[in-house]
């Protein structure tokens, strides 16, 4: 099992940035690809970014790319995502969620999955 709690989600004005966390816990040894994941009010949830274990691999959602940043630092089992340059419909509840399959960007492939924390963007 694998136990995943996100931080660093807030209010921010459009145009302003917020990095969020994930701290993984528990079966760490097995290395996990990292995935971040969306749900805006009213919508299905969406894949955003997504981190292979050794970081050679990232994958993004085509509206994020360039604006958001996905890192992971093993050391301390977190996988981090930079987001800048925030819009409006950016706003929703982010999920991290823990993968062995490296560059997936589907649900089903994910198999840990954090509480979510909420990202609001105002205009």
């Amino acid at each position: 099992q694998v136990q995943l709690v996100e931080s660093g989600g807030g209010l921010v004005q459009a145009g302003g940035s917020l990095t969020l966390s994930c701290a993984a816990s528990g079966r760490t040894s097995i290395k996990y690809a990292m995935g971040w994941f969306r749900q805006a009010p009213g919508k299905e949830r969406e894949f955003v970014a997504t981190i292979s274990w050794g970081g050679l691999i990232t994958r993004y959602h085509d509206s994020v790319k360039a604006r958001f940043t996905i890192s992971r630092d093993n050391a301390k089992n977190t996988v981090y995502l930079q987001m800048n340059s925030l819009k409006v419909e950016d706003t929703a509840v982010y999920y991290c969620a823990a993968s062995v399959v490296a560059g997936a960007s589907s649900e089903s492939d994910y198999d840990y999955w954090g509480h979510g924390t909420q990202v609001t963007v105002s205009s």
